[in-house]
């Protein structure tokens, strides 16, 4: 088995990095950071997304595994201190893995440039800087409303527990092959419109947010900003591409969803 790790350099997740890169060593599995069949994300959950980013263009290749330094995130299933744990479950556990759905996302610009494509596995939003943003939603190439507000954001049913929740979004079990489109902060009055609710859009169909002509733009990808200015629109649609990731031991989506934001009680 060839492995990459992908850490954040806090002191703590550099002395985890340096002992599971000797527990693998001496278990004889090769540290390849350039072909892997499994990353593993020392750090938190925002690590794991760097690690996603860094090698999705090999996504039918790699299965991802996250070690959280902190406490349990949505992607990560092991803590710093159980790496013998872990490094014994790579030897002695047959691999198994558990999939779940991205966001295909195409930029389109106003000015000649190239198309931009992307993968999110949380989340892609799109804000203005100083004023309110002016769009037209589109469903399967249908005008869908009109939209007056901060901005637009755009999830993953994993994604939806992250920012999509801090503004009503729903959470959607990675089970179901969706994404979730949720205004923020939109302007309804008598004169102007939207529909106020969080939108769940199934795998065949398609959002396409097309813009006012202005170069304020902000749009991220995950905890990217990948465009600013000259956007002509941003079409969405669930990946056909998936994430898998390695389940010797992967934790149910409602444990998670309980341990984060109710806890034991």
């Amino acid at each position: 088995m060839k492995v990459a790790i992908v850490h954040n350099n806090e002191a703590k997740t550099l002395e985890v990095t340096e002992r599971l890169v000797a527990l693998l060593t001496k278990a004889g599995i090769k540290i390849n950071e350039k072909n892997p069949e499994l990353v593993i994300s020392v750090g938190g959950d925002g690590t794991l997304l760097s690690a996603f980013h860094r090698f999705n263009h090999r996504l039918n290749e790699v299965r991802f595994l996250g070690v959280h330094t902190g406490h349990l995130g949505f992607y990560t299933d092991w803590r710093d201190y159980e790496l013998e744990e872990l490094v014994d479950s790579l030897l002695t556990t047959r691999e198994q893995s558990v999939s779940y759905p991205l966001l295909d996302v195409r930029i389109s610009y106003t000015n000649n440039q190239p198309d931009k494509h992307f993968f999110a596995l949380n989340e892609s939003t799109i804000k203005r800087a100083n004023r309110t943003m002016v769009a037209d939603v589109y469903i399967k190439d249908e005008l869908f409303e009109s939209f007056r507000g901060d901005g637009l954001a755009v999830s993953t049913p994993t994604g939806s527990t992250a920012y999509n929740k801090s503004i009503g979004g729903a959470v959607i079990h990675p089970s179901i092959n969706a994404f979730q489109l949720t205004e923020i902060a939109s302007l309804n009055n008598r004169v102007f419109r939207t529909l106020g609710s969080p939108i769940v859009i199934g795998q065949d169909e398609w959002v396409e947010i097309k813009l006012e002509n202005t170069e304020d733009y902000l749009v991220t990808v995950d905890q990217l900003d990948v465009a600013k200015g000259h956007i002509h629109s941003i079409y969405y649609r669930i990946a056909k591409e998936r994430i898998h990731f390695a389940s010797y031991r992967h934790m149910h989506f409602w444990h998670r969803v309980k341990d984060a934001f109710i806890g034991e009680g």
